[in-house]
């Protein structure tokens, strides 16, 4: 039987959207690699996360991993993360989020092993930094991208394609996705809800952050004070949603998140920056008209007016949601083009598939 070759993934960020694609990532190549996961525990990480993964999977936590800058504990998980690297001698090491991405460039020799780099959000777009901080993270990013060249950055959507060929033009573009296997299980129970347009339900998904920008979703539920409005899990913004017609249900599990995403008509999304959010690809396959902001992420899916509509401000959620009505046919084409979208473009089996063929072509070059 021929050897599997061992892939390390290592990863800061091991929560939210970032964990969803990881383990969608691992269980659908954990068949043709030995996976090894160097992880950080985060509060948004399931107390029984090794349930999610095929049971082949190794796990090591990295202690010292911390999501801000801390040079003394960033230091202690670079020693980490070498002596994890000597001792499981992996044929692949795969990054996930800055912080990973940083040290585990400059922990790992990329001359010598095959390297990938998923930033999931590069953190210079964070828009809630100073320029001068997002000018060092992308000096950061862009000296390290340098210096390891052969480091593979891939980004999640065509957007952050872009942005991490500024750093290194070795990069790739592979879309996140959603594993509609587990998804038909996860809501086979639910009946397929039909948008009630004289009763419009509202709902969004993810932390409470800036980064998500719950005083926009704030203002545009002071709008339609008679439309309920959900934000499915928890932040430490959460007092900016102060409007009674806000429901905040705190954190709650896959299957819960799905229950009340399929209850609702409107996916609303009006974050200030993303990745590839999961969420969104969640509700473009519920069916729900999705309603997002015009940021980096959300415009790599949502193409206006053909599977979804984008918005820059808040008057035209507003003028999209009160017109929803009268615009009843477009909108139904819009959902059903959302749903296609998910089944031919958005999806693990197509995730999986070209990262299984990067990880191949990367052993073909490094044999020339």
């Amino acid at each position: 039987m021929k050897e599997r070759k061992k892939v390390l993934h290592i990863v800061e960020a091991f929560g939210g959207g970032v964990f969803t694609v990881l383990n969608d990532l691992i269980n659908g190549t954990s068949d043709d690699y030995e996976i090894v996961v160097a992880y950080s525990l985060r509060a948004q990480t399931p107390k029984n996360f090794r349930e999610f993964f095929d049971s082949k999977v190794k796990f090591i936590e990295v202690k010292n991993f911390t999501r801000s800058i801390n040079p003394k504990k960033d230091i202690k998980a670079l020693k980490e993360i070498k002596r994890i690297v000597k001792e499981e001698k992996p044929d692949i090491v795969h990054l996930h989020s800055s912080k990973a991405g940083v040290l585990g460039r400059l922990a790992v020799n990329g001359n010598k092993i095959r390297m990938f780099y998923n930033p999931h959000g590069f953190s210079f777009l964070k828009q809630d930094d100073s320029k001068l901080k997002r000018c060092i993270y992308w000096m950061i990013e862009k000296i390290i991208a340098i210096f390891n060249r052969k480091c593979t950055i891939v980004g999640c959507s065509k957007g952050e394609y872009l942005e991490a060929k500024k750093l290194n033009k070795n990069s790739i573009c592979i879309n996140n996705g959603v594993d509609i296997d587990k998804l038909n299980k996860e809501t086979a129970k639910l009946n397929d809800k039909e948008i009630d347009y004289d009763n419009i339900k509202i709902c969004t998904v993810g932390r409470i952050s800036f980064q998500k920008n719950p005083q926009m979703f704030n203002e545009i539920a002071t709008n339609f004070p008679n439309i309920e409005f959900t934000w499915i899990g928890d932040g430490e913004l959460k007092d900016n949603l102060k409007e009674s017609n806000i429901l905040i249900t705190g954190w709650k599990s896959k299957q819960e998140v799905l229950k009340i995403l399929n209850n609702n008509d409107i996916f609303l999304l009006t974050s200030l920056w993303e990745g590839l959010p999961i969420s969104l690809l969640e509700a473009m396959y519920l069916k729900k008209i999705c309603i997002v902001s015009d940021v980096i992420g959300n415009s790599d899916v949502i193409i206006n007016r053909e599977n979804g509509f984008i918005c820059k401000q808040v008057k035209e959620f507003n003028k999209i949601i009160s017109n929803l009505k009268e615009e009843k046919k477009q909108v139904e084409d819009m959902r059903k083009n959302a749903f296609d979208n998910i089944l031919e473009i958005y999806n693990t089996k197509k995730m999986c598939m070209r990262y299984k063929e990067e990880y191949i072509l990367g052993e073909k070059n490094d044999k020339k």
